[in-house]
């Protein structure tokens, strides 16, 4: 499982950059100014939570227990929902996406927790 952290959290940070550079040349003057503001949020969470992977997956090999483990899960389906459902916001204007990102803020607190609760328990 480490290893499928480690190489899903390096493919979030790649495609968080590509990302980024592709808001900052290609989509600068497309988007309206708030929605950019949105796309950029998602590209920073995406980011933030690409590193936080990194750590589950080191937490995974330092800390027994499937609580490192559930966290990586939750960063993962996190990302997806709350960068991706701003993603297509951004993109398509529908504004009723909006709903559906606070799903993987909640995934994202879980996950802070679960590494939290993975650490506590260790000896």
């Amino acid at each position: 499982m480490t290893r499928i952290f480690f190489m899903l959290g390096a493919l979030l940070g790649f495609t968080g950059v590509a990302l980024g550079a592709f808001a900052a040349h290609g989509l600068k003057d497309k988007l309206d100014a708030d929605l950019l503001t949105i796309f950029e949020v998602g590209v920073r969470y995406q980011m933030v939570h690409a590193l936080a992977l990194l750590a589950a997956a080191w937490a995974a090999t330092r800390f027994p227990g499937g609580a490192a483990n559930a966290a990586g899960w939750c960063f993962v389906f996190g990302t997806l929902i709350f960068s991706g459902s701003l993603y297509i916001l951004a993109l398509s204007g529908i504004r009723w996406l909006g709903a559906i990102t606070p799903i993987g803020g909640v995934l994202y607190l879980i996950g802070w927790a679960a590494l939290f609760y993975a650490a506590w328990r260790a000896e």
